[in-house]
């Protein structure tokens, strides 16, 4: 209402005016005086302006009416469509102009006036294929989802649109947490244009989530087709999925299948920590020892784990600590400044029951880069060189309030994972866990330093029960042993 009023406003001041100025010119002196034919006019300054513009008004009419000539003489030779563009290139003009206005309405942030500039461009213009697409996204931007559905619909129906029309409703899915639907629409945009590199990500994300492993694979090759992924990391990735199809392979039973699928996974990646130790382990029940030691070796010179020493420990699972510390000589000779060949070193001679070699071994590593296992560690050394339960506490009461160490950490989240797994179970990013430490809290523990005090104080005072609880806490924590029988011996050590 206020719209109308405000044009009737402006209309009754334009009419005042042109009243106000015809009303100024027939009271002013003087005129124009114009020959045509022998004749002489003289004109008032009002008709001047009135001949002006009649004048102006006829040569406008002269020019449309040539412009129809021309198209009706190019109909006449052949042209169709001269005659329908001649009337329709005003409406063109406007739709374009609206579609024009809306798009850069869109592009600032204004949803309301690109939706009504997308709605004047459809009246205009009998392009659906533009100004449904702009009215689909204004509709999203202004909150409307059902509209923006509605209009990507009627884009699946058009061949030229249609994979900008399943895109759209893919992502309204997606955002919706409609995962199922969401991948169904990914696979066929992913069928109507294989190299778009969006479409790729998304139909690998939501498979991996699926455990759809061999369609991940087909889709990760298509990424490597269309040369949007490079061959580096295709292989890694391509090593996950078959990691991840191995483990799914073992699950169901068949270990022959699960133990090949293992293999190839490792021969894609060797530094893939889970790859190797799998494909150790089916060696291992093929009796392939050497073949199990060179998996390992390799996989311990990229990246030392304490999972690969276990899976190194279980080649000769019936050996003595002394001719198991020979052995593993050979696995951490090139790595023997990580600290995790340092932790175990020292975890090998605990159950040797040789402290002083375990001291050697750990170094300094308590002091540069402490971590709960490795000041765990120094308390079992403490213990089985004979130390009072003061200090033996004190190093275990520091390792409650020690950083955990290296962990499976999503490098997109951060998020901390106990096991290796080829989705984060929190932002379900694929192949995004890194062993690494993660980041620390600023938020102190409540048996941490602050603790110290009051823990050792009372040492005097309390039984050999609290040692053995402490250290089931840290253990419970982090502390990781090479296997089985080296617990059993660390444990007749401290006892």
């Amino acid at each position: 209402m206020l719209w109308s009023l405000l044009k009737a406003l402006v209309f009754v001041a334009i009419i005042a005016a042109l009243a106000l100025g015809a009303g100024y010119l027939m009271e002013m002196d003087g005129g124009a005086l114009v020959t045509m034919g022998g004749r002489e006019y003289a004109l008032s300054p009002l008709k001047l302006v009135l001949a002006v513009i009649v004048l102006i008004i006829a040569l406008w009419i002269v020019l449309k009416l040539l412009s129809l000539l021309i198209a009706t003489l190019r109909f006449i030779n052949g042209d169709e469509t001269a005659i329908s563009r001649y009337f329709s290139k005003n409406r063109e003009r406007k739709g374009y102009q609206a579609l024009s206005e809306g798009m850069m309405a869109l592009a600032s942030g204004d949803g309301s006036s690109a939706l009504s500039k997308a709605a004047k461009a459809e009246k205009y213009l009998a392009k659906p294929e533009l100004t449904n697409l702009l009215t689909a996204q204004a509709a999203e931007m202004t909150g409307d989802r059902r509209k923006a559905e509605e209009t990507y619909k009627k884009l699946v129906q058009n061949e030229a649109t249609r994979f900008v029309g399943v895109r759209g409703i893919m992502k309204q899915k997606l955002a919706e947490g409609d995962t199922d639907t969401a991948l169904q629409l990914a696979e066929r945009a992913f069928a109507l244009k294989p190299k778009h590199e969006e479409t790729q990500d998304i139909l690998l994300k939501l498979q991996a989530q699926g455990e759809d492993w061999a369609g991940a694979r087909k889709t990760l090759t298509a990424k490597l087709k269309s040369g949007s992924l490079p061959r580096d990391v295709h292989k890694r990735r391509e090593a996950v999925l078959a990691l991840s199809q191995a483990a799914g392979v073992l699950n169901d039973g068949n270990d022959i299948e699960a133990r090949e699928a293992a293999i190839e996974a490792n021969r894609l990646s060797p530094d893939l920590i889970p790859a190797a130790v799998i494909a150790a382990k089916s060696y291992i029940s093929q009796d392939k020892k050497r073949y199990a030691t060179r998996v390992l070796k390799k996989a311990w010179d990229v990246q030392p784990h304490p999972e690969l020493a276990a899976a190194y420990a279980a080649i000769e699972p019936d050996e003595t600590p002394a001719a198991r510390v020979k052995r593993f000589d050979k696995l951490v000779k090139s790595t023997l400044d990580h600290p995790e060949t340092k932790m175990l070193k020292a975890e090998l001679g605990i159950a040797a029951e040789d402290f002083p070699a375990a001291r050697r071994a750990l170094g300094d590593l308590v002091d540069t880069a402490p971590d709960a296992r490795s000041v765990t560690i120094m308390a079992a050394i403490e213990r089985g060189e004979g130390a009072s339960d003061a200090v033996v506490r004190g190093w275990l009461t520091k390792a409650l309030n020690a950083p955990r160490g290296p962990q499976w950490v999503c490098d997109a989240c951060n998020n901390i994972h106990a096991e290796w797994e080829p989705v984060c179970a929190n932002c379900a990013s694929f192949d995004t866990l890194s062993w690494k430490s993660p980041p620390q809290s600023e938020i102190a523990s409540p048996t941490g330093v602050a603790m110290l005090p009051l823990i050792v104080g009372a040492i005097e005072d309390k039984s050999d029960d609290l040692v053995e609880d402490v250290v089931e806490v840290v253990a419970s924590e982090e502390v990781e042993v090479v296997d089985a029988e080296l617990v059993k011996d660390t444990e007749k050590t401290k006892a």
